[in-house]
C-alpha cells in the first residue's frame, strides 16, 4: 500500500509540474479518481455539520445542517483544468446544490461550477468568504439537467479566463474575464431551506484543456 501512495503521488508531482509547463496536449490526463482505491490527498472528516468521506466506491459529501457548504480537494494545483465528474443525490431534498470546484486558494476564495436535483445552475465565486453568482443574479433551470437521483455527468472548464459549465455533454454556462482561476479543483455540495442533503460523486477527472 505504502509503495501504491509514493508511486501516486510521484505520477501526480510529475504531471502537475509538466502541465504547468504546457508540454502535455489538449486533453491529457492530469489527476483521476474512481474512489475504488481512493487517493489519499482527499480532504475528508466529520464534524457537527456534515461529514466527507468514501463509501461504495464513491465520495460522497453528507450535510446536516442547513445554509451550508462542504467541500473537498485532492491538495493539487493546476494553472488551468478541466474536470469532469458524475454526481447524483444520495440523501434529502431536490433543493440543493453541488459541482465541482476550481481555482481554490482556500475555503474563503475559490470558483464553483454547480446544480441542483430539481434542475437548477449556476456558476459563482466565494471571494474572502463572500459567496456570489457570476453567471446570472440568480440560479437558472436547464431541462439538460437530470432531477432527483439521476446520475449527472459534469464538466468545468477553467482556464483562459474562462468558466465554462456543461451538463450531460451539453454547454449551460459561460462567464468570461476572470483571469486568477489557478489553483486547486475538488468538489463541493450545499444545502438551502432544508438539512440533510447527501451527494455521491464518482469517476473525476482532471484533464489538461
Amino acid at each position: 500500500m505504502a509503495s501504491y501512495i509514493m508511486f501516486t503521488t510521484l505520477f501526480l508531482l510529475v504531471f502537475s509540474t509538466l502541465s504547468a509547463c504546457t508540454y502535455l496536449p489538449s486533453g491529457s490526463v492530469l489527476f483521476k479518481d474512481d474512489f475504488s482505491t481512493p487517493y489519499e490527498g482527499w480532504s475528508v472528516g466529520e464534524d457537527s455539520a456534515g461529514i466527507v468521506g468514501f463509501s461504495e466506491q464513491s465520495l460522497v459529501i453528507y450535510l446536516k445542517e442547513r445554509k451550508s457548504i462542504r467541500l473537498s480537494t485532492p491538495g493539487l494545483d493546476f494553472k488551468a483544468a478541466r474536470i469532469e465528474v458524475d454526481a447524483s443525490k444520495a440523501a434529502g431534498p431536490d433543493d440543493n446544490d453541488f459541482g465541482i470546484i476550481c481555482g481554490y486558494k482556500d475555503e474563503s476564495n475559490f470558483y464553483f461550477l454547480e446544480i441542483s436535483s430539481d434542475g437548477y445552475y449556476g456558476i459563482g465565486q466565494n471571494q474572502q468568504g463572500e459567496t456570489t453568482l457570476i453567471s446570472a443574479d440568480k440560479m437558472q433551470s436547464s431541462d439538460y439537467i437530470h432531477q432527483g437521483e439521476t446520475i449527472n455527468q459534469l464538466r468545468a472548464d477553467c482556464a483562459d479566463g474562462k468558466l465554462i459549465l456543461y451538463v450531460n455533454g451539453f454547454q449551460i454556462a459561460r462567464v468570461e474575464g476572470y483571469n486568477d482561476i489557478s489553483g486547486g479543483v475538488g468538489l463541493i455540495a450545499g444545502t438551502l431551506d432544508a438539512p440533510g442533503v447527501g451527494i455521491r460523486f464518482d469517476n473525476f477527472i482532471v484533464y489538461v484543456p
